[in-house]
């Protein structure tokens, strides 16, 4: 049986990369390994991706919290405190997550009701821009006293390619979130915001999950083409397409801009879909269908970016 759904299948043999892609998808497993759990143990950011229960609507969301606050518990579960649910704390976890709308208001968020609804199928990614390492865990969501786990279904990290360092960040402890914007198509200060990003998160879904992953460029590598559409290159990675493959199968997607200096975030959910030329170079076209603007949505406040020697040039 093959590790990939027929999306990804489809992608990868119409760039010619089946066998590389089963060779890659080998490091696709359930378990949660040592080196693993020590890394979430030591992040402040998770970023999660699911489908509203409620719209049906791809969303993807950030949730913060000190380091602690997510931890494998398992072999193959990993634990997240929301603090949706009480505020009590883990040994050793110093406070409790915040989602990207002010922690007291956390049903402003648009996956507040899938992180509470057992049985979710829930894409997550933990990148730390310090060591420009991520990992990615894709599962099915229980909900916990203090927030909710995960069941693995996929574990697996990336390459450091087009991560941007980060050397440290601090966490503002009395911040006041702005409040959330929404909006059908983008303004002026939203165009400007998407322009001037270095990194995005795009959540997607499957007949069989859901998955975040991580995109990066020199500022502006994703361009905005009309108010409501959104185009970037899809930049060679390691040939499984799981994305553009899910993108095939299903064409929801969420996007998560953030300003690692304000901790402003633009969430996007809408459609999208991949555009391939003779050449084997690709393009992904995204409509919109929501935005969601929140000032300070989250603590962190990260130093000033060392981008990654793999970005390729802008074209001005």
């Amino acid at each position: 049986m093959s590790t990939y759904h027929a999306g990804s299948l489809a992608v990868q043999e119409l760039l010619g990369v089946r066998d590389r892609a089963e060779h890659v998808g080998r490091s696709l497993g359930q378990d949660i390994k040592p080196v693993a759990a020590a890394f979430l143990q030591l992040q402040p950011l998770l970023v999660v991706g699911a489908a509203d229960p409620a719209t049906g609507r791809v969303c993807a969301s950030a949730l913060t919290g000190a380091p602690g606050f997510v931890r494998a518990t398992g072999p193959r579960q990993m634990s997240v405190v929301t603090g949706r649910r009480s505020c009590s704390r883990p040994e050793g976890v110093q406070g409790t997550a915040r989602a990207t709308t002010d922690s007291r208001h956390p049903n402003d968020d648009p996956l507040a009701t899938a992180l509470e609804t057992p049985g979710t199928r829930i894409g997550t990614i933990a990148l730390d821009p310090r060591t420009r390492r991520r990992m990615r865990l894709n599962g099915r969501l229980r909900p916990t006293p203090r927030g909710f786990a995960v069941e693995a279904d996929q574990v697996f990290s990336n390459c450091p390619k087009y991560i941007q360092r980060r050397n440290s960040y601090e966490t503002l402890a009395d911040r006041e979130p702005g409040s959330t914007r929404r909006l059908t198509e983008l303004d002026p200060r939203t165009t400007e915001f998407i322009r001037s990003a270095d990194t995005f998160f795009l959540a997607t879904a499957h007949p069989g999950g859901a998955d975040v992953s991580h995109r990066g460029g020199n500022p502006g590598f994703v361009q905005v083409t009309s108010p409501r559409e959104l185009t970037w290159p899809d930049y060679p990675g390691n040939a499984m397409f799981l994305t553009l493959g899910n993108l095939r199968a299903d064409p929801r997607a969420g996007l998560l801009f953030l300003d690692w200096t304000t901790g402003t975030t633009l969430q996007l959910t809408g459609e999208a879909r991949a555009e391939f030329t003779a050449a084997g170079e690709r393009d992904v076209r995204f409509t919109l269908t929501e935005a969601r603007w929140t000032p300070a949505a989250l603590p962190l406040r990260w130093s000033t970016p060392e981008y990654s020697p793999a970005n390729p040039d802008i074209a001005r």
